[in-house]
């Protein structure tokens, strides 16, 4: 059993050398960027983070055999392109906090934030160009026109209370999952990786961002404010169908189907009830059974790392299979 709490310690420390890398990078734009989009990415960038986009693309070159150190700066256009979408995002889902503090359109206006999130997507694109070539700058550009096209396909599921399970997963694949797999399989492309170990490894963030995404929506009704800078329920108000709510209508008797259905009718009718919704999901086994699905795409994740033997690649594989262990159970 691999030990999440050395594995912690670990990704910590790499991932501060994530953030010297991304505090140079904007050192370098300062001579010829204006303050104030300098302010919002220093705000926006800076403000904490666990970098798990960054780190999976930099273990993913490690354990396919390069351990060069730009490795580091490839790992930072994920980070930028996260960055983007969560200063657009928060303007989507009128979010007044992310991670704790006042999200970057609330402190700087919606036309900084969009502009600065503008301004990432296109310093990430360069550095992937420039570092992964054509073949990792198209696997980038696919993440992020999927990443898009999962947000309409959001729009148009929040109509939906009846929504399917494979609907779920098709938007979270675009949403959550394409990205996290982008991260593995360009680090693994740029460390050299066989054909077979860049499928592992995609393979493998394809399953981790499932399993990441899920346990999202379960801290959405289940966190901690405190810890995850977000309000109880902010998904729920925002009409999203998330996946403990799908099984729990796939769940539930045709008293509580009707009850959840009336609940979820309006906003209004969201943000008073809930705490009821929460009861009802939690009473027939909503939350239980999404558990248990997370569960099962992290095994699949590190099922996938099987091709890389053990004795050459013990601390990277550890360390990615730490990162899966601890998708379940993070906090915030």
């Amino acid at each position: 059993m691999v030990q999440v709490k050395s594995v912690i310690a670990a990704v910590k420390a790499e991932a501060a050398k994530v953030d010297e890398y991304m505090r140079a990078d904007l050192a370098r734009l300062q001579p010829e960027t204006d303050e104030l989009l300098l302010e919002v990415l220093d705000y926006g960038l800076l403000n904490g983070g666990k970098r798990v986009r960054p780190l999976l693309a930099v273990f993913a070159s490690r354990l396919c055999g390069n351990k060069d150190e730009n490795v580091y700066r490839l790992g930072c256009a994920f980070e930028y392109l996260h960055a983007a979408t969560l200063f657009h995002d928060d303007i989507i889902d009128n979010s007044e906090t992310r991670r704790g503090k006042r999200s970057v359109y609330k402190q700087f206006g919606t036309i900084a934030a969009i502009l600065a999130g503008d301004y990432l997507h296109a310093l990430a694109m360069s550095t992937v160009g420039r570092l992964a070539g054509a073949k990792g700058l198209e696997i980038f550009c696919n993440a992020t026109t999927g990443m898009v096209d999962g947000e309409f396909m959001q729009l148009r599921n929040a109509t939906k209370h009846n929504l399917t399970e494979l609907e779920y997963y098709d938007a979270i694949m675009m949403k959550t999952g394409l990205l996290i797999a982008a991260a593995c399989e360009v680090g693994a492309i740029y460390g050299g990786g066989t054909p077979e170990q860049v499928k592992a490894l995609r393979d493998y963030g394809a399953n981790l961002g499932c399993a990441f995404q899920i346990i999202d929506d379960l801290l959405d009704y289940l966190g901690d404010p405190a810890k995850t800078g977000k309000v109880v329920g902010n998904d729920l108000v925002e009409g999203k169908v998330t996946l403990p709510l799908i099984l729990a209508f796939n769940c539930a008797g045709e008293r509580d189907k009707k009850r959840l259905a009336a609940l979820l009718g309006t906003k209004d009718k969201r943000s008073s009830n809930v705490q009821e919704v929460s009861g009802i999901i939690e009473s027939v086994g909503g939350f239980a059974a999404a558990r248990k699905e997370a569960v099962a795409a992290v095994e699949n994740a590190i099922a996938a790392l099987r091709i890389f033997p053990t004795h050459n690649n013990y601390y990277e594989r550890n360390v990615l299979e730490g990162l899966a262990h601890y998708v379940l159970t993070r906090d915030k």
